[in-house]
């Protein structure tokens, strides 16, 4: 995308706009209809887009929300952030997604909140546990949404299937009022002008982020295509791992087994694997004294999960050496 890339960039450089500009509108605009969501605010990090989005709802010290045990580790920083305490339940073994009945069980009167995430880019049910629900799609771009959640918040650090030139992410939403906080919250609490009617950081997005971003969004489409093909092609080549339960609107950002002996077939494969997560919050020492049940699921997720190459810059020789070695 280096020649598009560059137009964009100089597009910017040109305007002598940065910061909250025209290619910012327009990447909102773009993005929320991409999302068929009415709304979409762009912010510095996924992180700040999930934080603007409990904060937004009034979610703050006191407060408790339920987050899956097996994820990222800014998924639970971004509540932390907020004030409000992360209570981490166990996934679904098959999906790797937050087991909704351990979300209710999990249920207190400090509740206010709960964040499924589409892991790896598989689109999770959402809990009905009277609470709103704020999606955490970083993964999952262009991932059909089920519907029902307050918000869905993204990340578009550059490794993301819409990924940019730097940090950045955005909250979607079909409420109006939750759009215009956020707004509010990224900038300082203004509202017009300098006059400031809420305590609040800086968590804008660039203008040169923007650019490029909507470059990006207009490929996204055919290349996540490209990555449920990469998928699909390994899956028939090794009926015999354990895949994440399929689901068709999957959009693989990561395209995971999981195997018992995982270093020794790791060291086994002619390519580079990752591991995407080694540990699950309940083992995390940052988080663990947040645990208030056991994770057994997310905890041997954490044990087995393999990241196998998966981007549509692959070459067809490269799938079919990876396809070879796992047979």
């Amino acid at each position: 995308m280096r020649d598009d890339l560059t137009v964009a960039v100089d597009r910017v450089l040109h305007s002598g706009r940065f910061l909250l500009g025209p290619e910012t509108e327009a990447f909102e605009s773009e993005f929320a209809a991409f999302c068929g969501r009415e709304h979409a605010v762009a912010v510095a990090s996924g992180t700040e887009a999930l934080r603007l989005t409990l904060v937004a709802l009034g979610i703050g010290p006191g407060d408790e929300v339920i987050v899956p045990a097996f994820t990222a580790v800014p998924t639970a920083a971004a509540v932390c952030a907020s004030g409000a305490v992360p209570v981490p339940v166990d996934v679904d073994p098959e999906t790797a997604g937050l087991d909704p009945g351990a979300a209710g069980a999990a249920v207190t009167d400090r509740t206010r909140g709960v964040v499924p995430v589409h892991l790896y880019g598989r689109p999770s049910p959402l809990p009905d546990i009277g609470v709103p629900v704020i999606e955490d799609a970083a993964h999952a771009h262009g991932a059909p949404g089920p519907g029902g959640s307050a918000a869905a918040v993204y990340s578009f650090y550059p490794t993301k299937n819409l990924g940019g030139v730097g940090d950045g992410g955005a909250v979607v939403t079909d409420d109006a009022a939750l759009a215009d906080a956020v707004r509010r919250l990224r900038a300082h609490g203004a509202r017009d002008g300098y006059e400031h009617v809420e305590i609040a950081g800086n968590s804008r997005m660039s203008e040169v982020e923007s650019a490029a971003l909507r470059v990006g969004l207009g490929r996204l489409t055919d290349l996540n295509a490209r990555r449920r093909m990469i998928a699909a092609r390994y899956r028939a080549a090794a009926p015999g791992l354990r895949w994440q339960t399929p689901h068709p609107g999957h959009v693989y950002h990561l395209c995971v087994a999981r195997v018992a002996d995982r270093d020794s077939f790791r060291e086994s494969v002619p390519f580079e694997t990752a591991v995407h997560y080694p540990r699950a919050l309940t083992q995390q020492s940052g988080y663990a004294r947040f645990t208030r049940s056991a994770c057994p699921e997310a905890e041997s997720w954490a044990a087995e999960c393999v990241s196998l190459p998966c981007f549509p810059e692959m070459t067809d020789d490269e799938i079919e050496t990876v396809c070879r070695a796992l047979a």
